[in-house]
């Protein structure tokens, strides 16, 4: 998938995804199918259509947000060729149902709450609340000039320092960050990419200088780099050198850390930048793949590595289509790990995943209407099967979210747990007509979207062509033109509006917080042996230039002689440059 060379495999998968339904194993006999058709047959002509034509109700143009056309009614006959094999049972191959066998009734998804701001102290503070507030598992969000790999003295990062997330420029402020809190205990998921290798040496560094062995680290970086170049932009070198770093950290991760997730395979950016769910579902398998292909090349074996390998996904509004896309992933991603890359145990076929609400479907109009938007999505992401769930607070159009915003988004998934009975069977939906046809649509869009890459010469040709992101921006366009012309209805914005000023209190971020990660920096400086980070930093540069090298372990005696993130970073640049994506015209 990194390189063409699957078409074929690609091909053969888009024809066959329906044709092998039709084998053996079906849900419905022949005979039974002809009373439904008959049935449908004779409900439209003599039920539906009569009452259409007097109440004068459209009669077509219904789609999901994808754009597949939708019928006005699923029976038996629309998965007439669908086999219970591929639907299966929870925890069995291919996964359709679950990747559990009990799901949520053995063990709830893990909670975990969007949080960083400010300086490490306030972040340390409002982890320690959330936890506090019943949260099972950390998520750390970063500033600007952290998730660009600059320190906070940098002249780029004036006026953006704790902004948007936690700011961290040396291993000092990660120990002040994670303060208190058992790394040994809890899961930690960190959202960073260019930089990830580095945040992933400074957790393990905390571990360290707290006595906890890497080998019980539990959690996840994201450092998906293959998606910073489809649709976020925050790299920091050319592609090629950013995917040697992810497979060193893949080798190392594999070896030393092996309870860690050290790539979180992200669909959610994806989806943010515009694209449909169908092509977060296509990208982001394509990605993997990519992953698994470099891992591969680094002499791993999939079985070594891919239960490592987790997933992002977006959750937004069309209901039924998250749902489909989440079983659809899981089927898709067992059935290529075991079929085109071999891998034989269970564990590799697993697709585990952590879904965050849409925030893109936020609006500053009437904020209050985001917690409902938020409840849907996350009711969504649940009866999708997710293993971990991120709930937007309903002020996160307008700031950072404040302490009671994210208290009511954290309720929010508990009282989806606890009080709606959701949890109580495995895939509830599982069956549905209208569902299993939905799941196998996304599932075939998917296959052809792989085929399509393939044909742009595999993933890197179709990023630095610029194939990908034209796909998404189209999209993109798509979507905003429905909605300008009130084709697509968004409650507060093109429907029911009302005139409203400043209607909630939000949480701001002043110049203190720059001021302080300044100090403690430039004191960070003084202290430490300045020689030896010298050294240390000449080492990974000469780790650089070997691709052969592994780049982690110099990088891991960096952190611990306190360079600071800008100063590794700044190595890496020297050696590798930048790169700019292409013009999309």
């Amino acid at each position: 998938m990194l390189n063409s060379g699957g078409e074929v495999y690609w091909s053969k998968k888009v024809r066959s995804t329906t044709a092998k339904r039709k084998s053996n194993g079906k849900l419905f006999d022949d005979a039974a199918m002809q009373d439904v058709r008959r049935g449908v047959e004779q409900w439209t002509k003599q039920i539906l259509e009569p009452w259409t034509a007097k109440s004068g109700e459209s009669k077509g143009g219904f789609q999901t947000a994808s754009g597949i056309p939708l019928n006005p009614l699923y029976s038996p006959e629309d998965i007439k060729d669908e086999s219970y094999s591929d639907l299966s049972f929870p925890g069995a191959y291919p996964f359709t149902r679950g990747v559990y066998p009990s799901m949520y009734r053995g063990k709830l998804w893990t909670m975990r709450m969007f949080s960083g701001f400010g300086t490490p102290e306030d972040t340390n503070r409002r982890l320690k609340l959330l936890l506090s507030h019943g949260e099972t598992g950390l998520s750390i969000a970063f500033d600007m000039p952290t998730l660009y790999g600059y320190d906070a003295d940098h002249e780029k990062a004036h006026g953006e320092v704790g902004r948007c997330g936690v700011n961290v420029s040396s291993l000092r402020d990660m120990e002040v960050i994670f303060k208190g809190i058992p790394l040994d205990k809890v899961s930690t998921s960190m959202t960073i990419n260019a930089p990830a290798f580095v945040l992933t040496c400074m957790y393990a560094g905390v571990a360290r200088v707290s006595g906890v062995p890497q080998s019980v680290l539990k959690g996840t970086v994201q450092a998906d780099m293959l998606k910073e170049y489809i649709a976020q932009k925050e790299w920091a070198y050319p592609p090629e050198a950013h995917l040697r770093l992810v497979r060193d950290m893949m080798v190392y991760c594999t070896k030393n850390m092996p309870q860690w997730n050290y790539v979180s395979i992200s669909g959610y950016h994806i989806r943010e930048a515009g694209s449909s769910a169908v092509q977060e579902l296509a990208f982001t398998l394509a990605d993997g793949f990519g992953y698994v292909e470099l891992g591969l090349q680094a002499g791993l074996k999939v079985d070594d590595f891919a239960p490592r390998l987790s997933f992002f996904f977006n959750s937004t509004m069309d209901f039924f289509e998250e749902i489909a896309k989440f079983r659809a992933a899981r089927r898709i991603w067992a059935t290529v790990l075991r079929e085109k890359y071999g891998a034989k145990k269970t564990r590799s076929l697993l697709m585990r995943f952590h879904t965050q609400t849409s925030g893109a479907s936020l609006t500053w109009q009437q904020p209050y209407n985001n917690i409902v938007r938020t409840a849907i999505e996350a009711l969504a992401a649940v009866l999708g099967g997710t293993q971990s769930l991120h709930t937007n607070s309903f002020d996160e159009a307008w700031a950072l979210p404040t302490e009671e915003a994210v208290q009511v988004a954290l309720r929010t998934q508990q009282i989806i747990a606890e009080e709606t009975g959701v949890t109580n069977v495995i895939d509830p939906l599982g069956g549905s007509y209208y569902l299993e046809w939905l799941t196998e649509q996304m599932e075939e869009e998917a296959y052809r979207y792989f085929e399509r890459i393939d044909r742009a010469g595999g993933l890197l040709s179709a990023i630095k062509s610029g194939y990908l992101q034209r796909e998404i921006a189209e999209n993109s366009y798509r979507l905003s033109k429905r909605v300008e012309s009130g084709e697509d209805g968004v409650v507060g914005v093109n429907k029911y509006a009302t005139k409203e000023e400043a209607p909630i209190n939000t949480l701001k971020i002043d110049f203190k917080s720059q001021r302080k990660q300044m100090a403690r920096l430039k004191k960070v400086k003084a202290e430490r042996d300045n020689e030896k980070v010298k050294q240390q930093l000449e080492r990974l540069r000469r780790a650089y230039e070997k691709p052969e090298a592994n780049a982690i372990y110099p990088m891991m005696d960096a952190v611990m002689s306190y360079a600071t993130l800008g100063e590794i970073m700044q190595v890496g640049r020297e050696i590798f440059g930048n790169w700019k994506e292409p013009l999309l015209i």
